[in-house]
């Protein structure tokens, strides 16, 4: 099956994508956050690639506490669920944007850390 994982940020959204197997994540694409035109966009790649389930990252902070930003990120878990019909499954965020900084230029930070959200997901079903 092929995952969509989603890094949501309240101004760009990091878009990675996974195998057909579901085994590796590749970073894809950053979009714009908010609106409908936004979901609709969602909604479409899903469709266009195939997509079997979305991980989104859930953001907690060290404690395993909501950080300021879980309300948003649990209120577009509920549209893109309704949208698309996929199940949307958390994955901890926890660190994934320092750690792409480490790593990647400065315009692919969201789909990189989109990337390791999902990469973190496909690993611990293993």
């Amino acid at each position: 099956m092929k995952y969509l994982g989603i890094d949501y940020g309240s101004k760009r959204i990091g878009l990675a994508v996974s195998d057909e197997e579901g085994r590796i994540a590749f970073p894809r694409e950053v979009v714009k956050s908010g609106g409908e035109k936004t979901l609709r966009y969602i909604e479409r790649f899903c469709e266009s690639e195939k997509i079997g389930a979305i991980i989104l990252g859930q953001s907690l902070d060290y404690k395993g506490a909501p950080n300021p930003v879980q309300s948003a990120i649990a209120n577009f878990k509920l549209q893109i669920e309704s949208l698309t019909k996929l199940p949307v499954h958390y994955q901890s965020e926890l660190w994934t944007s320092a750690e792409a900084s480490r790593n990647t230029a400065k315009l692919n930070l969201d789909a990189s850390a989109a990337a390791l959200i999902l990469q973190s997901y496909l690993d611990r079903r293993d």
